[in-house]
């Protein structure tokens, strides 16, 4: 019988997510040792409250409330409790102490990742994230290890699966943006205060996340312009899929260059844009994750799978458990993260998309012309134009779709579009994202 090394390992948080992480260690340990060279052995959780009810019924002897202490001659910490603190506290002291550091929080990443590295490669320890970003799709390693040689240019992320649900929901069966919320909630896809998920909080720190990675640059949390989708209706879906398009909340991370100075920069983003239904991304349906990239190199690559659950978010923690496990086996320190490019993260007025906008207007003479002035002023291209008429209001609408543009002109084009006396009201605006 091989006699194993043991490599030990603390747990902060044992909710959803850190209690299945218990469990497979504890139920795995013998199947992983063989894979690794080296025995995990589970030290202790960090919780709150040790009596308080879980997931998964944990050996009591393992529960603890002091994690400073769990933390003190651990060899590899797994950060599962969410927040900035005390976990970015705790994560510091795990690093300080010589240890590697496993985490799925993503808030502390996008707000404190170079923080977090900088401490790292200094002690030449390991920091791990892979359940930070899409639950348990693998896309942080591919991004940082298997694209490391290629460039990769555009990242388009469905990357918060209540959002998706909601909006796959109001597609599917024509539900009003609350009914779907609702139905969201009951299910247990959406938390008591939505506001992370559908106000764009939740995309806007994987964005961050996923842009830093790419493209080598720093992208702080505060540079990702975010819009959620409060402001999505149920008539805009059914518009859409008339259209051939479907609804889908976007983290977008491409680079760019600024029209003014021809300077290379990146443009990280989060809001809700058109997909046309030939598009990968707009057959993901329910609460699934998917991330599409576009490399030089590699071409489109497309990574789909559960971006949530306790199970599902606790095998990309075990991954990255297995990966730094298997490193203290071989010796060797830890990889460090790469921002070397330093490229400027630039505004969204720099970016260039499509638009389709939807207006009401007077059924009269002119009118048509006067729109088409508008949108020549501002130097934007209408692609294609579709008119339905009220005969009983005397009033039209018009859903216009634009030809690529920059997102300086085409709000400018909009503001006024809204102040023209022949447009009655700006009834819709959204982007239009992933077409040819």
């Amino acid at each position: 019988m091989i006699e194993y090394r043991s490599i030990r390992v603390a747990l902060l948080g044992a909710g959803s997510v850190g209690s299945q992480v218990a469990r497979l260690l504890l139920e795995h340990r013998d199947e992983l040792a063989q894979r690794i060279g080296a025995r995990l052995e589970l030290v202790g959780v960090a919780v709150r409250d040790v009596d308080a009810r879980r997931d998964v019924e944990l050996p009591r002897e393992l529960l603890t409330t002091d994690a400073e202490t769990l933390i003190l001659g651990a060899d590899v910490v797994i950060e599962l409790m969410g927040g900035i603190e005390p976990a970015r506290t705790l994560v510091l002291q795990a690093i300080g102490s010589g240890a590697d550091v496993v985490t799925g929080n993503k808030a502390l990443i996008a707000a404190h990742g170079p923080e977090l590295f900088a401490a790292a490669e200094q002690v030449g320890a390991q920091l791990s994230y892979e359940a930070a970003v899409g639950g348990a799709i693998p896309i942080i390693r591919p991004l940082r290890d298997s694209l490391a040689g290629d460039r990769v240019e555009r990242i388009l992320g469905i990357v918060n699966g209540t959002t998706n649900f909601i909006l796959d929901r109001m597609d599917t069966t024509g539900a009003s943006l609350e009914d779907a919320l609702a139905t969201a909630t009951e299910l247990g896809y959406a938390e008591a205060d939505p506001t992370a998920d559908i106000g764009g909080y939740d995309a806007a720190q994987k964005a961050a996340i996923l842009a830093s990675l790419a493209f080598h640059t720093n992208v702080p949390i505060e540079d990702v312009h975010r819009e959620g989708i409060t402001q999505v209706s149920a008539e805009q879906v059914e518009s859409a899929r008339k259209a051939g398009y479907v609804v889908k909340l976007l983290a977008i991370c491409e680079r760019i260059a600024d029209a003014a100075s021809g300077e290379e920069g990146v443009s990280a983003r989060v809001y809700p844009a058109l997909v046309p239904r030939s598009h990968p991304l707009a057959a993901v349906h329910g609460a699934n994750n998917a991330v599409f990239v576009e490399a030089a190199a590699a071409g489109p690559l497309m990574f789909y799978g559960a971006g949530a659950g306790g199970v599902q978010t606790a095998s990309a923690v075990l991954g990255d458990l297995v990966a730094i496990a298997r490193r203290h086996v071989i010796g060797g320190p830890g990889t460090a993260e790469s921002t070397h490019a330093a490229l400027p993260v630039l505004p969204i007025d720099r970016i260039t998309t499509r638009y389709a906008i939807t207006l009401e207007v007077a059924d009269e003479p002119g009118v048509l012309a006067t729109i088409a002035h508008v949108f020549a002023d501002h130097g934007v291209s209408v692609e294609q134009l579709e008119q339905t008429v009220d005969e009983v209001s005397g009033r039209a609408t018009l859903v216009i779709g634009t030809h690529e543009a920059s997102e300086g002109a085409l709000a400018q084009t909009v503001a006024a579009l809204a102040a023209s006396p022949v447009v009655v009201s700006v009834a819709s605006v959204l982007r239009v994202e992933g077409a040819q």
